[in-house]
Formats: structure tokens, C-alpha cells, sequence
């Protein structure tokens, strides 16, 4: 690894680098969709959503950065084997499972769909789809600066593009805010909602595997200690923070100001549509779908790559180049469900997920406080299992009865996180099992 000079401003570069990384086009669908449906509470609902959609990503990335370990190995601090299924059910959440099928889908939704007669809509996503992964494979599997030249450029162009309608919506909004859909009514829901709708960016997830990543530059610009690594990463996390920030809030009211114009739409896909056609034009809705289709083709290609690069790892014995064949084919299989199936199919796995996600980070800066015990690690990821399965099961339409109405009787659960009153049983069981069996080490010795 090539070491460079350090420079007091090279958190800037790493912090667009990392902004690069979480940002992708797919990502712009989620706040939109929630400012049009949570209308006068779209504040409320704004801060909900950036906390999980922007907050926790960044903490993600510091978990990382102050533990030294990439993924498995941070997971297997609470067993080897669940280290191992973690990062398998992540990597497959983040690929071909959610992430890469929700890339040609909300390309074809918004750089497609608008042409396209009602009953072609179909067959026209079915061949879309199929184009799209064909390139994204070949390209995935074949040694080119392609994909880098084109993500280098692309970005920029997206962000000019947005920066300008962003402008242009404030200057000239399209109209009032309305009264919040149910699931939005209140202050309170509105933000408790905006929680898990955060979760759709699933940039959390991602930051775990991103992480790694985000040390390997600090460490190339020169930083030894590691101080001097968490330091360099917190600045670095607070400029991809601030832009995304930025770009999410402005989505949100946007999507707000929408709704007395062009109606509730089904998905943020065609809301971005919509408003880029209202302001520019059908050459506006144009130049955004160009954009969007190379922004989630760079997007598809990268994520195909790393799964397989991961999946070889673990099983060596199936090439690389059949991994991303095999992730190609999946993710088409799953992106013929369309966009809205997609969102709806991952909300109840990324229920499941992230609680998991968030206490792993939690437990990763408490780490010294327990000198990494495994047990704490065990009990309190065990117990935190038990709620986000609930949710999971809930999420996807299971009612649970007499269980479902303890569940929401717990403190936070009208914010959507009581699964941390399970979190910190379970860490305060496995602590004191850890003073027990220290107790119990030093009888034996005495």
C-alpha cells in the first residue's frame, strides 16, 4: 500500500470518497415518498428518517474504524458461526437479494416507464431488466477502468442535476403541504415511521462493509495511531453526513410540496418524475432518467462484484466469474417483481436485520467497558433476536397476538425501537455473567 504525505484536509477527500460510496440514485426514491405522505409532519418525519437513513451509517463506519475489524470478524465477536450468517445475510441484503434488483427497477421506473403504454408496462420491465444485467455482468466480470470512468462523471452530473431542481423547487414551490396520510397523522408517528423508513437505504447495513474500506484510505494518507484513524474518520463521516443530509431533507420537502400538483403517487421512482417533468420539462424527465440508468449501472456493477469477490472468499471452490453469473440471474429473477413488490418483500428482512445491525455498533463502542467478553456480546445479541424477529413477522402482515400487544406496550415502541428494552437486558444478563465468571477465576486462583 502506497503511503502519501498526510495533509490536514485529507478527511475532505475521504469524506466524498465514503459520500460516493452511500450515495446512489436508488437512494433518492425513499425521501421523497415519505415527504408526499407525511405532508405537515414532514419535519417530524425528516429528523426520524435521517437519523437512521444518515446517522446511523455514520456510526456504522466509526464502529469499524475504532474496532479495526471488517465484518465477519466483528460479528464473530459474539460466535464464529453466527459471524458467519450475519455477514452472508447482509452481503445477500445489500446484493442480490434487495439492493441490486432495486437498481434496474427504479432505473427502468424512472428513465422507462413514462414511455411505455399501460399494457406493455410488463413485458417493457421484463426486457429492461434483462439488458441491464447482461451489461452489469459482463462488466462486473470483465477487467475495465469503464465503470470507474463513468461512476467518476456520473456522480457529479446527478448531483448537478439535483442540485438545480432542489434550487429550483425552493425558488418555486409546487404547492402546499397536505394533511399527513394515517401512518404520518401525528408528530409522534410521523417520526416513529421515518425510523424504519430510514431503513430502506439500508446504507447501515453497508457501512460495515464499507468501513474497511474507510480505514485502508486513512491509513494510506498517512495516519499511524489509532487515534488518529477515529479522528480522521469521525471528520470524514461528518462530510458525507452533511451532503446526505442535504440532498435527503430537500427530497423530503419536495416530495411535500408535490402532492397538490401531481397527486400521491405509488413510488418515490415516479414522484422524481413527475417533479423533474413539472420543472424542465419532458427534457428534464429526460436527462434525469439517462442519469439515474448510469448511476445504477455503475451502482449494479459494483455490487455484483463485491458479493462475488466475498462469496469466492468463503467458498473458493466457485469462481468469481460464477458468482457474479449466479448474482446477475438472481437479481434479475427478483427485479421482475417490480419496484413496489421489491420495497414492500425487504422491509420485514430489513426489520429483522437492522436491530442486529445497530447493537453490534452499540456493543462495539461499549466493547471496553466489558473488555469484549463473549458473553455479553451473546446474551445481548440473543435477546435482541427476539423483538426483531417480532417485527419482522409483523411487517410482513402476521398478526401475533397476545405477544404483538405486550410488544407494543414497551417503552419506545411508539417510536418503533423497543426492541432496545430487550438490547439492554440482554447486556445487562451477559454482564453480569462476565463479573461472575471473574469472580468465580479468582476464587479458583486464590
Amino acid at each position: 500500500m502506497v503511503v502519501m504525505e498526510r495533509k490536514s484536509n485529507e478527511f475532505i477527500a475521504i469524506g466524498l470518497m465514503l459520500f460516493a460510496l452511500f450515495f446512489g440514485a436508488g437512494n433518492l426514491i425513499f425521501p421523497v415518498f415519505m415527504g408526499q405522505n407525511s405532508g405537515l409532519n414532514t419535519v417530524e418525519a425528516s429528523i426520524g428518517f435521517l437519523i437512521t437513513g444518515v446517522g446511523l451509517p455514520l456510526l456504522g463506519i466509526l464502529a469499524v474504524c475504532y474496532s479495526g475489524q471488517n465484518l465477519r470478524d466483528l460479528s464473530s465477536r459474539v460466535s464464529p458461526i453466527y459471524g458467519l450468517i450475519f455477514s452472508i445475510a447482509l452481503y445477500l441484503t445489500i446484493g442480490p437479494f434487495f439492493a441490486i434488483p432495486r437498481t434496474a427497477t427504479v432505473s427502468y421506473e424512472i428513465a422507462v416507464a413514462q414511455f411505455v403504454p399501460a399494457g406493455m408496462k410488463t413485458f417493457a420491465l421484463y426486457a429492461f431488466a434483462f439488458v441491464f444485467f447482461v451489461i452489469s455482468w459482463y462488466l462486473a466480470v470483465s477487467p475495465s477502468k469503464l465503470v470507474d470512468r463513468v461512476g467518476k462523471y456520473i456522480t457529479p452530473f446527478l448531483l448537478i442535476f439535483l442540485a438545480i431542481l432542489i434550487v429550483t423547487a425552493f425558488i418555486y414551490p409546487m404547492g402546499n403541504w397536505q394533511a399527513p396520510a394515517e401512518a404520518y397523522n401525528t408528530a409522534g408517528k410521523a417520526f416513529g415511521k421515518a425510523l424504519t423508513e430510514g431503513y430502506n437505504t439500508m446504507d447501515a447495513l453497508a457501512s460495515l462493509v464499507f468501513g474497511v474500506l474507510v480505514v485502508q484510505s486513512i491509513r494510506m494518507y498517512g495516519a499511524k495511531t489509532e487515534k488518529e484513524v477515529a479522528i480522521s474518520a469521525f471528520k470524514s463521516g461528518l462530510v458525507s453526513t452533511f451532503f446526505m443530509a442535504i440532498i435527503y431533507a430537500s427530497l423530503c420537502y419536495i416530495g411535500a410540496n408535490s402532492v397538490s400538483t401531481i397527486g400521491l403517487q405509488e413510488n418515490g421512482a415516479s414522484v422524481l418524475v413527475k417533479v423533474s417533468a413539472y420543472y424542465f420539462g419532458p427534457v428534464g424527465a429526460i436527462i434525469l432518467g439517462v442519469i439515474v440508468i448510469l448511476a445504477c449501472l455503475t451502482t449494479s456493477i459494483g455490487l455484483i462484484a463485491s458479493c462475488a469477490a466475498y462469496f469466492n472468499l468463503l467458498f473458493p471452490k466457485i469462481s468469481h466469474k460464477n458468482w457474479a453469473t449466479i448474482f446477475s440471474v438472481v437479481s434479475f429473477g427478483v427485479a421482475l417483481f417490480g419496484l413496489s413488490a421489491i420495497i414492500a418483500g425487504a422491509i420485514p428482512v430489513l426489520m429483522f436485520l437492522y436491530p442486529l445491525t445497530v447493537s453490534l455498533i452499540i456493543l462495539t463502542f461499549l466493547n471496553n467497558l466489558f473488555n469484549g467478553a463473549r458473553c455479553v456480546y451473546a446474551c445481548a445479541t440473543a435477546f435482541t433476536i427476539i423483538p426483531a424477529l417480532h417485527d419482522a413477522v409483523t411487517t410482513a402482515g402476521i398478526n401475533t397476538g397476545s405477544i404483538g400487544t405486550f410488544m407494543t406496550s414497551l417503552p419506545l415502541a411508539n417510536f418503533n425501537i423497543g426492541w432496545l428494552n430487550f438490547f439492554v437486558v440482554g447486556f445487562v444478563i451477559g454482564y453480569v455473567w462476565m463479573l461472575a465468571k471473574r469472580k468465580s477465576e479468582v476464587s479458583m486462583t486464590n
